[in-house]
C-alpha cells in the first residue's frame, strides 16, 4: 500500500505544479514608494542637531569607550523605530489614475501638516478599507523581507533612495517610469 501512496504523490505533483499568486506590480511599485516617500519626510522632520551615541559600550582593556555620535535621524535606531510603525500611514493612500496617461499607482492623498496641499480627489479611486488594507499588506511584506536593506540605505544618506529601494534591491519597480514628485 505505501508504495501505491508514493506512486499516487508522485504523479500528482507532476501533473500539478504548484501555484504562486502573482503580486500586483502596481501595488507593490507604489507600497515600495510610498515607504520610501514616509521615511524621507519623517528623516527630514528631526532636529539635525539630535545626535545618539552609537557603538560598544564596553570598556577597552585601557578603559575607553569605543562609541560615536551620529546624527539621530539617520542612525539605524531611529530607523529601525520607523519603520515598526511605517505601514499605518499606508490608510493615508489610494489608487491614483493619471488622468493623462491612465496610468495607475498609489498616493497619498491626505496632507501632512500644510493644510494647503490637497490633492485633485477627482482623480482618486477610494476602494475602502480594502484598498488601504491591502497597500499596508504589502509595505508589511516589503519591510519585512527588505527591512536590512532598507535600514542601510537610508542610513547611509544616498540620493535617490526610492529609486534605488524599488529598482535595485526589490525590483518591485523595474522597469516602470516616475516623475520625481512627492507620492
Amino acid at each position: 500500500m505505501a508504495p501505491y501512496v508514493s506512486l499516487v504523490f508522485l504523479v500528482t505533483s507532476v501533473f500539478f505544479k504548484s501555484t504562486e499568486g502573482k503580486k500586483d506590480d502596481v501595488l507593490y511599485c507604489s507600497a515600495c514608494r510610498a515607504i520610501a516617500d514616509e521615511l524621507n519626510y519623517s528623516i527630514s522632520q528631526v532636529d539635525p542637531k539630535k545626535t545618539i551615541h552609537v557603538g560598544s559600550f564596553r570598556l577597552n582593556p585601557d578603559g575607553t569607550l569605543t562609541d560615536r555620535k551620529v546624527p539621530l535621524a539617520r542612525s539605524e535606531t531611529y530607523i529601525t523605530e520607523l519603520l515598526e510603525d511605517i505601514c499605518n500611514s499606508m490608510n493615508d493612500y489610494a489608487l491614483h489614475v493619471d488622468p493623462d496617461t491612465k496610468g495607475k499607482s498609489y498616493k497619498r492623498f491626505a496632507p501632512r501638516n500644510d493644510k494647503s496641499d490637497f490633492p485633485d480627489f477627482k482623480d482618486f479611486q477610494f476602494d475602502g478599507p480594502e484598498g488601504s488594507n491591502s497597500l499596508k499588506f504589502a509595505c508589511e511584506s516589503i519591510v519585512e523581507e527588505y527591512e536590512d536593506d532598507i535600514i542601510s540605505l537610508f542610513a547611509q544618506e544616498t540620493d535617490d533612495v526610492a529609486d534605488k529601494l524599488c529598482n535595485v534591491i526589490s525590483d518591485h519597480c523595474k522597469g516602470r517610469t516616475y516623475q520625481h514628485q512627492e507620492l
